[in-house]
């Protein structure tokens, strides 16, 4: 997306670290099958990046890519999924009942440069994926 590649591109003040996981992401999620990608920008408030598949009828993502720009200069992350699309095992996430299009949801917020929980994000991205994958309407 020509619109992504552009943010990326003006995102220069990056003291947090964020950027390359937000590229990491992107691309992954730009990569996988069956994915239309959606970009929201709210200058001030967040960009965000929307991951849905093509089996999804009833749902319009499975992954939502938050770039928080509250601060444009300390921009964090934060990365939200359907609750019942992913496990959460070291319950790292936020649990946001109903506060995800109406749906109970999770979100992984990444205020800082943090491998270990990229890498956990990176892992419930391609757990919902798969579930998104597996539909065909309502996910249960």
């Amino acid at each position: 997306m020509e619109i992504v590649r552009r943010f990326i591109d003006e995102w220069t003040d990056d003291s947090l670290g964020l950027k390359p996981a937000f590229l990491s992401f992107y691309q992954g999620v730009r990569d996988m099958d069956g994915v239309t990608l959606s970009w929201i920008e709210r200058p001030g408030v967040s960009f965000s990046l929307r991951g849905s598949h093509e089996n999804q009828k009833d749902r319009p993502l499975f992954v939502m890519l938050d770039v928080i720009d509250d601060d444009p200069l300390q921009r964090w992350l934060s990365v939200c999924f359907y609750g019942d699309m992913i496990t959460d095992p070291d319950e790292l996430g936020d649990l946001i009942p109903g506060g995800l299009l109406g749906s109970d949801g999770y979100c992984f917020d990444i205020p800082e440069q943090d491998d270990a929980l990229r890498d956990y994000v990176g892992v419930r991205i391609q757990e919902a994926y798969e579930k998104a994958m597996k539909s065909r309407g309502a996910v249960n």
